[in-house]
């Protein structure tokens, strides 16, 4: 049996409406996703370097993108993974064939 985790919330500095974003965690008044946010801390930027990237995010909205990835690892992995499959699924079914030399 899988146990699933609730989602935690952390105030009003990450929301999921399912009309925005196709209902995925992002920072709120921002466009910007939590799993973006998530890949470039995996990419071994700091949360100083990812909120000067995004001169619009406070150092804070980052943390809390971070700390909702850190109370949600699973489902926000799940969603990374489910966005790199669908990727690669395009990317298979319209890449161009190769034609032999």
């Amino acid at each position: 049996m899988k146990v699933v985790e609730a989602p935690v919330d952390i105030g009003g500095l990450i929301t999921r409406s399912r009309g925005i974003k196709n209902g995925s965690p992002h920072i709120a008044g921002t466009g910007v996703l939590v799993r973006t946010i998530v890949r470039m801390y995996q990419q071994g930027l700091g949360p100083e370097e990812i909120a000067a990237e995004y001169g619009h995010l406070t150092l804070a909205q980052v943390h809390a993108a971070l700390t909702y990835y850190h109370a949600n690892r699973q489902a926000v992995e799940d969603e990374i993974a489910g966005q790199d499959a669908e990727a690669a699924r395009l990317e298979r079914e319209h890449a161009r064939p190769r034609t032999p030399r």
